[in-house]
């Protein structure tokens, strides 16, 4: 079973409709009990990054993620992907999980100022690093973003990114920890594929 977490952010059913579709069982939920006893965690997100890590302490998420990392797989998604890396600078500076070493920086003043933030769209994707949840993925397949802020990290965590002026974070991996930048629910059946190698992890 997989567990979507809620923590009052995020397009909590749209994932768990997608991952139904590809024959994966999922409950959205913030019981403990249920998220130990999953087999999977997904940490969904929208929003700012200051308003999600506080949510995420006042439901005591940020426990519970961090106790079961390491014993299975956890992908965050969009603004789930940035709360995994240690910092974002989002409007002043903000304390992530520290599950991925790294940090969550503007894409304004790194970018051509005549491209739009925020960056929003199908992208192509490009690997750079080895991923067990982008196996059933080609070079040059489109997913969805929106995003004004994406992740600073060393290449080695970086396995796939889109390009938007410079390389812009698409995936990243720390072991059992995975994250997009991306919404594979949003992203057709590319994004899919993304889920079932995930649930497959």
């Amino acid at each position: 079973m997989v567990a979507i977490i809620d923590y009052g952010v995020g397009n909590l059913f749209s994932l768990q409709a997608s991952l139904n579709k590809i024959g994966a069982m999922a409950v959205v939920t913030n019981d403990e009990a249920k998220i130990d006893a999953a087999s999977h965690i997904i940490l969904p997100g929208v929003g700012a990054f200051e308003d999600a890590a506080k949510l995420l302490k006042e439901y005591k998420m940020d426990e519970v993620i961090l106790s079961n990392a390491g014993k299975k797989p956890i992908l965050g998604i969009c603004l789930g992907m940035q709360l995994l890396f240690d910092r974002s600078f989002e409007f002043g500076e903000h304390k992530g999980l520290g599950l991925i070493a790294g940090d969550i920086v503007p894409l304004k003043g790194a970018i051509d100022s005549k491209l739009k933030i925020p960056h929003m769209g199908w992208n192509k994707l490009y690997k750079t690093n080895s991923s067990p949840i982008l196996k059933y993925t080609s070079e040059g397949d489109y997913v969805y973003f929106v995003h004004s802020y994406y992740a600073k990290a060393e290449s080695k965590y970086i396995t796939s990114v889109v390009k938007y002026d410079i390389d812009v974070t698409a995936t990243v991996q720390n072991g059992m920890v995975f994250g997009t930048q991306f919404h594979p629910e949003k992203s057709g059946e590319c994004g899919l594929r993304i889920l079932k190698a995930f649930v497959e992890c």
